[in-house]
């Protein structure tokens, strides 16, 4: 597919959502081709589950649960629960 250099301009967030659905499109400036627009494909993030403790903490005997001690301390002081 082929999109303008002004259509684009004044377009921008349509002809995005036709590149997400389509895949590529090329962009003509005065009828010739200057670039092309392709689509991201992203993966779906995966949640961080566990990590390890690293640098000066890696050492610490108290950390065993890395995931656990970051929840722990992110928790509000007072909460309602």
């Amino acid at each position: 597919m082929v999109v303008t250099a002004k259509q684009l301009r004044l377009k921008t967030s349509q002809v995005l959502k036709r590149v997400q659905r389509v895949g590529s499109l090329t962009v003509t400036l005065r009828g010739k081709p200057v670039a092309k627009l392709t689509a991201v494909n992203r993966e779906p993030t995966k949640p961080l589950t566990a990590f390890r403790a690293y640098g000066m903490w890696a050492d610490r005997k108290d950390i065993k649960d890395a995931s656990a001690w970051v929840r722990k301390i992110r928790r509000p002081r007072y909460s309602l629960h």
